[in-house]
Parts: C-alpha cells; structure tokens; sequence
C-alpha cells in the first residue's frame, strides 16, 4: 500500500467499493464514476481482476448464468478497501499540495494559457 496505484486498478476499486459487479457492471461504473474519463477495455479489466485477485485486493464473489454464459462477480476485499482509502488519502494530500502551491500564482491572475 506504500506506492502509488494505477489509475485503472483505482478505479477498478472504486467501481467494486459498494457491491460486487461482473466484468461489463464494473466497466459501466468506471465510465460512469470517471465522467467519462477513463474506459477500460474488457481484456485489460480482466488482467487486472486477476492481479488484484492474486494480490489479495479483490475476491471471486459468485457466478451467475444469464442466457447460457457465466458472469462472474468480484467484491472488495477488507485488505482493497483499506488500499483504495489509502490511495483516496494519498491523492487528496497532493492535490492539496498543488492547490496551495498554485494559491499565490493563480490569485487576482485571472488569465488563461501559455505565458
């Protein structure tokens, strides 16, 4: 939990924060959560969850047959919620960092672009 993570593997725990979701639910709620900002391709999702899998972050809820074909359902382990707060923490300290280094530039300099 030391390093910083991977935008995806972030989002890919945030999606999972509140419920367990199959691959398609979590790539919806990444869109979604992300505003649009982040889109995660079905084969780079599933590297992850098995990555994260390995690593304790992520578990195999259930599976589920719809229309002949398994969906599996993964869930945010106690030790992924824990890495996702931490990651949430990291984060919000930089932007605050940023935030007060940009204070005395920015303030009564209302303009945009290149100097």
């Amino acid at each position: 939990m030391g390093k910083a993570m991977r935008e995806p593997t972030f989002w890919i725990l945030t999606a999972l924060a509140e419920q367990a979701r199959h691959g398609y639910g979590v790539i919806q709620e990444v869109a979604r959560l992300s505003e649009g900002q982040v889109t995660l391709l079905a084969g780079t999702l599933y590297a992850a969850l098995d990555r994260l899998t390995a690593e304790g972050l992520v578990a195999v809820d259930h599976d589920e047959v719809v229309d002949g074909r398994t969906r599996r359902y993964y869930r945010l382990t106690d030790y992924g919620a824990l890495a996702l707060a931490a990651e949430s923490e990291r984060l919000q300290r930089n932007a605050q960092t940023a935030t007060t280094q940009l204070r005395g530039r920015l303030s009564g300099r209302p303009e945009l672009g290149p100097a």
